[in-house]
């Protein structure tokens, strides 16, 4: 569970307005691609009355993260300028709540996603393998169905820590409440925390096992194509194709490891790698969603398309002016 500094002041210091600054700008960037990523989808689905398996996902995973960075932005906003206003119940805990719920959410979609590119991709000739392939369709809905009850439970656990430790706290001042979590606390939730870190650890395997796969089919189809002196274009996209999952799987990787070293510098207030931390949690969302669009055609096209509409307005506004 994310766990901001919080605050035993009243005022907000300069550390605190510069924390709020920076993840306010990566938090609102990210909402905006990520916005952009279900507006478009949903259009897509009005006229063409359906989507495909990969739309789907993609189209969970834009929502999933726009109100993760939604209810992230709100709880460090509130947890540093406006502490008295967030640990009370039920603020608090709701807001814990759909902070787990929406970031396991769109780590465990992600996850699907890599998945499915996978089986979707890959050329094995195990029969298991290949009965995948045949059935990814029907097979992607259980897993979304799937992702949503694990974030479920993960946000449900985060909504009883929060509860619990709100309950124990009984070290109120006159200027509000102040929330001061001890070690035996801690101790006392480690089993908690550990259920927790064990989802993270379950998506980032599923992830691991689906990237490597792939790019392995894809480096001996490429070593193929080179023997058999097929056109460099079909290589050229080959070698495209595992960069772009070499490079996810690095950005995941990355946020695997700040994710488990947030969990950890929390339970001992370690303000400064926590701030590190939540650095790149908040980046990772909107970075992904990027990537994905522009190795969308479609996606790219329309995106370019606003950017270039937005920039003429801009012009205009200035030479009428």
């Amino acid at each position: 569970m994310e766990t901001c500094h919080s605050p035993q002041q009243s005022n907000v210091t300069s550390y605190g307005a510069t924390t709020v600054a920076i993840i306010s700008l990566e938090a609102f960037a990210g909402m905006w691609i990520n916005a952009f990523l279900v507006c478009v989808l949903c259009i897509a689905w009005v006229k063409k009355k359906t989507l495909n398996s990969n739309e789907k996902i993609l189209l969970l995973l834009g929502c999933s993260r726009f109100w993760y960075l939604c209810f992230s932005w709100a709880y460090c906003s509130l947890s540093i300028i406006y502490p008295n206003y967030l640990y009370v119940h039920p603020t608090f805990q709701l807001t814990v709540f759909f902070q787990s719920f929406f970031n396991c959410s769109h780590l465990w979609v992600s996850a699907c996603l890599c998945v499915f590119y996978c089986i979707k991709i890959a050329n094995f000739r195990n029969r298991f393998f290949v009965y995948l392939k045949v059935k990814i369709d029907r097979i992607v809905p259980w897993l979304l169905l799937g992702s949503g009850l694990s974030a479920l439970a993960i946000g449900i656990t985060s909504y009883d820590i929060a509860d619990i430790k709100l309950s124990n706290n009984n070290n109120y001042n006159r200027q509000g409440y102040v929330l001061k979590l001890t070690n035996k606390t801690d101790e006392h939730f480690f089993h908690v925390y550990f259920i927790y870190g064990f989802g993270f650890v379950t998506s980032f395997t599923a992830v691991i096992f689906s990237a490597l796969l792939l790019l392995f089919s894809l480096w001996r189809h490429k070593c193929k194509m080179q023997t058999n002196s097929i056109n460099s274009l079909s290589i050229d996209v080959h070698i495209k194709a595992m960069k772009s999952i070499l490079s996810f799987l690095v950005m995941y990787s990355i946020n695997f490891a700040f994710l488990i070293l947030s969990l950890i510098s929390s339970t001992k207030e370690e303000k400064h790698v926590v701030f590190l931390s939540l650095l790149f949690l908040y980046a990772f969302p909107s970075s992904h969603s990027l990537t994905l669009i522009l190795s969308n055609p479609k996606l790219e096209k329309t995106l370019i398309r606003i950017l270039s509409y937005v920039r003429c307005k801009v012009c205009m506004k200035h030479e009428l002016q």
